[in-house]
């Protein structure tokens, strides 16, 4: 199973943010490979998906979070996970 990892960093627009978070999440639960998500302490918020990153990039470009320029910055890249207790859980 190949897992990648998007990372965004996200505009300090906080009223935009609370309007279009119910959006973004509902966007998030219909996504059938999201593995895991949610913020980092850094304000930013990590997806980790199971598929092909061209994939994964498509699908993440029709997130309401980047329609309404709340994203600033993302990075997406394959992740390789080599050891820690999530490893069996995720069938790697």
């Amino acid at each position: 199973m190949a897992l990648v990892a998007v990372l965004y960093a996200y505009n300090d627009l906080p009223d935009v943010r609370a309007e279009h978070l119910d959006a973004h999440r509902g966007f998030l639960a219909s996504q059938d490979n999201l593995v895991l998500s949610g913020p980092t302490s850094d304000g930013s918020g990590l997806l980790v998906f199971e598929g092909d990153i061209a994939a994964v990039e498509a699908a993440v470009d029709e997130d309401p979070f980047l329609a309404v320029g709340l994203i600033k910055e993302r990075r997406i890249f394959e992740w390789t996970p080599v050891l820690g207790s999530w490893k069996a859980q995720l069938g790697l």
